[in-house]
């Protein structure tokens, strides 16, 4: 799961940081540390929290400021390592909900794009095949976020599975029941069995399901 590995990556830059060498300047109070490893350590934590928060997030934007400032005096690295323990100790706390919904939701999102495209294309074949892999992608995805066992399971039983859980409801648990239908026909490719109204629907489905369920 996405929350264990940003756990565990927290961590290590945790530990890095305090392994910085801070160097005593001859004639100054303060110290310095060499380019090369308060460097490294930002660049991978800047990486992480962007991960985590979204590149808009109040820690991206401050981590950020702060980074394009820092030339390796300690006050400046220090003030790196209190944004990161912030984001961190927010992580930890439970502030930040949905790390893994967000990122699932992007990826779907790119897939419900490209099926969008080939539609508009003329590509309705291409279309069914990617919106229909999307649309039982993301209902597993969900159900197994939501802690349900739907192992081997089809996908009309992840939607029974969903639906018993009241984790869908209203217009989408009526949508739903069509689904599975078009889900097989792109399957076995009987093509004769999708229209481009059909594909149109599974689209704005998981399109919606996406925003409703993934943000």
């Amino acid at each position: 799961m996405l929350n264990d590995t940003f756990h565990k990556r927290f961590a290590e830059l945790e530990t890095e940081f305090g392994k910085m060498p801070f160097v005593p300047r001859d004639g100054y109070r303060n110290s310095q540390v060499t380019n090369g490893f308060w460097r490294k350590w930002a660049t991978s934590t800047q990486s992480l929290i962007t991960a985590v928060f979204g590149p808009t997030s109040p820690h991206v934007q401050n981590f950020n400021s702060l980074y394009e400032k820092c030339d390796g005096q300690d006050y400046d690295v220090k003030a790196l390592h209190a944004v990161f323990q912030s984001a961190k100790d927010d992580f930890e706390g439970g502030y930040l909900f949905n790390v893994e919904l967000r990122v699932s939701g992007e990826v779907f999102g790119d897939f419900v794009a490209l099926a969008r495209q080939s539609l508009s294309e003329g590509h309705k074949d291409v279309a069914a095949v990617l919106a229909c892999a999307a649309l039982e992608d993301v209902l597993k995805r969900y159900a197994s976020l939501n802690q349900l066992n739907i192992t081997d399971k089809s996908m009309t039983e992840v939607i029974n599975a969903l639906k018993s859980a009241g984790l869908v409801v209203g217009a989408q648990k009526s949508l739903l029941d069509a689904m599975p239908r078009l889900r097989n026909a792109a399957l076995h490719a009987d093509w004769s069995k999708i229209s481009e109204p059909d594909v149109s629907s599974v689209i704005a489905f998981v399109e919606q399901f996406l925003l409703t369920k993934f943000q």
